[in-house]
């Protein structure tokens, strides 16, 4: 029975939290009664078997150990006034009714956590904690920061919106496109954390990748704008290509070597006629030119066949509109393709000089797969070894270790 319930955990654990978030309005509460609501589902169900819509269970006994919870924090006559009131409302609510009412509860956390009382820092971190789940360690390898700043962040993020009053709702049409860009950027964190987890012992986590493209689906139903519709179709086509990133012992193989047969073609179809829809718009973004560019992948027959000259034009035009270092250095690498692994080298050299990236392993994974390609093996040993000291994932962490041995 524990190990169902571990496994129900990881699958239903955040999605009962965000039914709790709104039955309760209180984050820490929420969190702590749906601990208690696992821990008893353990024992519980040991004895009386598994309920036919567990879920609901949860959500009902979370409901309830919180009421408990409120009366173990009633220390005084003030706070027994209030816990009374609140303790009224909780017990009022349906909650069965309350865990079917509303399918999208999480997304509605979502844009709870993406109001714009937040920071745009503060939106993506605490929607990236409190609805998916993702530690504060996996959150500061996203942002390239530290967990103190991200746990900072978080805090005064949960402070504003109980300070404020932020409602738990979905946005009207009006003020759904103001609030979209920090969703956005909340899905496609969610989904590459999933797709190339930052840490750990596996290549990928596959329950956040699939409910990032829930999420994006729940948008582009309430939104059909470009942009959504271009993160959708960019996370499709990298979803497309799961399969086929690892070898059965769990080891990374890179685009170029992978077996294209192993590729998703429904996926792949669906995202390319979502990049159609958007680019017809003539209002799209930077996701749809991401998307754009993994199409070109898609269509590649192999490696050799990959149109390099179209890639680079696509992110020459991505730099304009989002001119970050992960994007120049992408495009550097594209550039390399294109026009030799000597240009690529000058162009990683550029970006790492001017101290952008020095603390992202890819980059020196990058130049030193170049290095290795000219010949330069005592240039590339040093960059392979700069990767190392960074990477914080294992299959990255032996494929980078393989790669030094060549070396030698």
């Amino acid at each position: 029975m524990r190990e169902f319930v571990s496994d129900l955990y990881v699958r239903e654990s955040r999605r009962v939290f965000s039914t709790l978030v709104r039955l309760l309005r209180d984050f820490d509460l929420a969190e702590e009664a749906m601990h208690e609501a696992f821990a008893a589902a353990i024992e519980q169900w040991q004895h009386n078997g598994v309920p036919e819509n567990p879920r609901a269970w949860l959500v009902t006994t979370g409901r309830f150990k919180a009421i408990d919870v409120l009366r173990r924090r009633t220390n005084s006559d003030q706070a027994r006034e209030v816990v009374a009131r609140r303790i009224e409302e909780l017990s009022s609510v349906n909650a069965e009714r309350a865990s079917h009412e509303i399918e999208d509860d999480r997304l509605r956390l979502v844009f709870t956590c993406c109001h714009p009382a937040l920071s745009p820092q503060s939106q993506v971190a605490m929607t990236l904690r409190e609805v998916c789940g993702l530690t504060t360690e996996q959150i500061a390898d996203a942002f390239l920061t530290v967990p103190t700043t991200i746990a900072q962040r978080i805090v005064r993020a949960k402070t504003k919106i109980r300070e404020a009053g932020i409602p738990y709702e979905i946005p009207s049409l009006e003020k759904f496109p103001e609030r979209l860009s920090s969703v956005l950027s909340v899905i496609y964190l969610v989904f590459n954390e999933g797709y190339s987890a930052s840490s750990g012992d596996s290549l990928t986590q596959p329950n956040l990748s699939a409910e990032a493209i829930r999420l994006g689906r729940l948008v582009l139903e309430l939104l059909p704008d470009p942009e959504v519709m271009g993160l959708l179709a960019l996370m499709l086509l990298h979803e497309s290509r799961r399969v086929a990133r690892s070898t059965e012992a769990g080891d990374l193989v890179l685009l170029e070597n992978q077996d294209r047969s192993l590729w998703n073609r429904e996926l792949i179809a669906e995202g390319k006629q979502l990049i159609e829809r958007s680019l017809t718009s003539q209002q799209f973004g930077a996701y749809t030119v991401q998307a754009a560019i993994s199409a070109i992948h898609a269509d590649a027959p192999s490696a050799a066949a990959t149109d390099w000259g179209q890639i680079v034009g696509l992110y020459d035009l991505l730099m304009r509109s989002e001119p970050t270092p992960v994007v120049e250095l992408n495009r550097a690498v594209a550039v390399a393709m294109r026009d030799g692994p000597a240009v690529g080298v000058r162009l990683i050299d550029a970006i790492l000089q001017r101290g952008d990236l020095l603390d992202y392993h890819l980059a020196h994974a990058a130049r030193a797969d170049l290095c290795r390609r000219l010949g330069q093996a005592s240039e590339a040993r040093k960059s392979y070894e700069q990767a190392l000291l960074r990477v914080q994932q294992e299959p990255e962490r032996r494929f980078l270790k393989k790669r030094l041995a060549e070396l030698f």
